[in-house]
């Protein structure tokens, strides 16, 4: 053998192994985020879960606060439409079911009806000619928009005006919130139109939102950089026990595991 030859060798030799040693920890479509709000459920038509962050750093996932209810769909959750590869095994969020989205999901704008909000992620002030559109094969499906940027007509059939005091006789609970980045492609009937915002009372479930007391939204938005490309996940339990090494999702300790 040549030393050009045994050279060769030696490289793929080395390459082998160091694809050996990689196995099971192939990269994933949210190997950047840093920062993660988690959401588990005890089941696919449970309408309630726990809240728990996390941070990310060398040494790997860390959670930072303490966990917290929160409230989902009133029908459970169902596989959406996010970072993570399609999944099988349960149900499908399509558009109008009260399902929460199932997955990874990135972390899009903050909303609320005051002018300002206390976080460093992109703020939208909301006005009341505000809607996002939830009607399946629109131009403007699941996009949150301005009627009097694009119209009265494109946003026609919307039942989703974003300032809910203005149009909801004093709803509030768009007051303050983030948008889960679910169906970003707008898939047609694939859902949308779904934020983390608050809730009505600790009872009452969403028609596919995750709700919370003010206090930790406004914790979370407070908490949350876009430089740390936070994600949210929301899963059964069961499934995320399923699902936690291969999408390289921190560890909880037992005592915590169950919502």
């Amino acid at each position: 053998m040549t030393v050009r030859h045994r050279t060769l060798a030696l490289l793929t030799f080395a390459i082998t192994l160091a694809g050996a040693a990689h196995a099971g920890t192939a990269a994933t479509p949210w190997d950047d985020a840093r920062q993660l709000v988690l959401v588990t459920t005890a089941g696919w038509d449970v309408n309630h879960g726990t809240l728990r962050t996390f941070v990310r750093d060398g040494d790997g996932w860390h959670e930072v606060r303490t966990a917290v209810p929160v409230t989902i769909g009133k029908n459970g959750a169902g596989w959406g439409l996010g970072l993570n590869a399609p999944q099988t095994g349960g149900p499908v969020k399509r558009e109008g079911d009260n399902r929460s989205p199932a997955g990874v999901f990135r972390i899009g704008e903050a909303f609320g009806y005051a002018a300002h909000a206390a976080t460093a992620l992109p703020y939208r002030a909301l006005t009341a000619t505000d809607y996002c559109m939830d009607v399946s094969g629109a131009a403007q499906y699941n996009r949150i928009v301005d009627a009097n940027v694009v119209g009265l007509e494109a946003v026609k059939g919307s039942s989703e005006p974003m300032r809910r005091d203005l149009h909801a006789n004093g709803d509030q609970r768009y007051r303050l919130g983030f948008v889960i980045e679910h169906n970003a492609q707008a898939a047609p009937q694939g859902g949308s139109c779904i934020f983390a915002h608050l809730w009505k009372s600790p009872s009452d479930a969403t028609a596919g939102c995750t709700a919370m007391t003010p206090a930790v939204m406004e914790s979370l938005l407070a908490w949350l950089k876009p430089q740390q490309h936070p994600v949210f996940v929301l899963l059964p339990q069961a499934e995320y026990e399923r699902l936690r090494a291969d999408w390289q999702l921190p560890a909880l300790a037992a005592a915590d595991a169950a919502p």
